[in-house]
């Protein structure tokens, strides 16, 4: 029996948004104890993973699945693969010695810059051994169309273990599904065509039932555009980080503690993806005054997407995000009031219907075609609403395996867009919050200084967090030792 299924609105948009400069894929750095996996010859067992990843592929499908087109509009389609080979999606490779992780960093920043080939199912994952403490790296790629952050940490759930003893099943056999003929897919379009009338016709038969409850969802509806659209018209700054990017990438990476951030939040108030925000400021600041950029002059905005997925859509993939835009408070110098401004404006969008209106955006998407999201994100980055994107997705709290090698460390990596020359993507994993930076190779030379400057902030902080009493007591004691010292003298 012939298979098809068609891209929502969303998914199909970034298919649509796809160009030789922006890679719509997402992805992540793995990095693993390689000791379980060590073979022999002193590598890693590359086909013991792929006989791992293999057994699991039925528990998602669309991973066998690759891109089509319906004729004429060319709206996207997903159709079995029936040349699927697991040897083309799993890569193997190796560093050249000393094997340090700037090294991994320019190979993750050149994987980066290649797109995926849209005759495949739209994923990769290199196998990179040879770096240095005995660990070996995992670089994944996966085009946003098949995944979002919260549906890609379900994924590596799926794919990982929770045990370092797990026992591989058999693979299922793959047996794909035949294509659809094009006289079949007109069809279908046309009868989902004729459908839509009388979907209105139904919309318009219940407001007729209660037309108070209409009006009064009609009005909702159109203050939550507003709202949404509302930061075309307001253009925030012009920064470095506002150029027109190319294809090539760099990506760095740092990382914290969540209980230390849970501490800062605890002792300051607001809550951990506030005192996130907060961080970026303070590196934003301190990287645009050290370009000659006076920073209590700009207006500085970040987008924060935000997950709409249902708890009956855990586990399954495509994108369940609106977005949300909130200002980041790159004129303060203090770091406790740069938290305070984070946190009003956060709680201010939380009871904004930003997050409605994008939805509504998608809806009418759904219902004419994908391109109207393409277009408005085309106009937003002419119109410069926000300065990059900055994104937290929570992940799993408990450690991870892979054919047995603990997974260590999980660097997310996120697409830029158009006129954004960096992004800031976060993941939590087993205790740990983990920064992954993907920028513009020729805007942004001097990634790494934004890295010791996100570092920075996150100390000063911390400094300023610390408990009084805890602060009072070292005050004493220094007060005390001084005291030691001029009785001794």
């Amino acid at each position: 029996m012939a298979y098809y299924e068609r891209l929502s609105a969303l998914d199909a948009s970034f298919v649509g948004l796809e160009d030789s400069r922006c890679h719509m894929h997402v992805g992540g750095v793995f990095l693993f104890d390689a000791a379980p996996l060590r073979t022999e010859s002193g590598g890693i067992d590359i086909e013991r993973i792929r006989r791992g990843i293999e057994s699991k592929l039925h528990l998602v499908p669309r991973f066998r699945q690759k891109l089509a087109f319906l004729p004429y509009e060319r709206l996207p389609i997903w159709i079995d693969d029936d040349r699927f080979r697991l040897h083309y999606h799993v890569r193997h490779s190796a560093l050249p010695k000393p094997g340090d992780e700037r090294t991994l960093k320019r190979m993750v920043g050149r994987i980066q810059s290649q797109h995926l080939d849209r005759s495949r199912p739209l994923w990769e994952m290199w196998f990179v051994e040879g770096l240095d403490g005995d660990r070996f790296a995992l670089v994944t790629k996966t085009h946003h169309c098949m995944i979002d952050g919260i549906s890609g940490a379900d994924l590596m759930s799926v794919i990982m273990e929770l045990e370092p003893d797990a026992v591989h099943g058999n693979p299922v056999p793959w047996v794909p599904r035949p294509r659809p003929t094009e006289a079949t897919l007109i069809v279908d379009e046309v009868r989902r065509r004729m459908r839509q009338p009388l979907q209105i016709l139904d919309a318009v038969m219940q407001g007729l039932s209660d037309p108070e409850g209409a009006i009064r969802g009609a009005e909702q509806t159109v203050s939550a555009l507003l709202e949404t659209l509302t930061p075309a018209f307001n253009p925030a700054s012009e920064t470095p980080l506002n150029t027109e990017v190319g294809p090539s990438r760099r990506f760095d990476w740092t990382e914290m503690r969540i209980d230390d951030l849970k501490a800062i939040k605890n002792e300051l108030g607001g809550t951990l993806n506030d005192v996130v925000l907060a961080i970026v400021a303070g590196a934003l600041r301190t990287y645009f005054r050290e370009r000659g950029l006076d920073s209590d002059y700009l207006d500085v905005r970040a987008m924060v997407p935000v997950s709409v997925r249902t708890p009956d859509q855990k586990g399954s993939l495509g994108n369940h995000i609106a977005e949300m835009v909130a200002d980041l408070p790159v004129h303060l110098d203090d770091p406790v009031e740069r938290l305070r401004a984070v946190r009003e404006t956060m709680s201010d969008l939380k009871e904004s219907k930003q997050a409605v209106g994008a939805e509504v955006l998608t809806a009418i998407a759904e219902f004419t075609v994908p391109n109207v999201l393409v277009q408005a994100v085309r106009m937003a980055e002419r119109a410069r609403p926000y300065n990059l994107v900055v994104t937290n997705v929570p992940g799993p709290q408990l450690p991870l395996y892979l054919s047995g090698s603990l997974m260590l460390t999980s660097y997310p990596v996120v697409p830029l867009f158009r006129n954004q020359t960096l992004v800031v993507g976060l993941f939590s994993y087993n205790g740990g919050l983990y920064w992954g930076c993907n920028a513009d190779w020729e805007s942004i030379p001097d990634l790494h200084d934004f890295i010791e400057y996100i570092e920075q902030s996150f100390a000063e902080l911390q400094r300023r967090a610390k408990p009084k009493k805890r602060r009072a007591s070292k005050s004493r004691a220094k007060t005390k030792r001084r005291a030691r010292k001029s009785a001794a003298g």
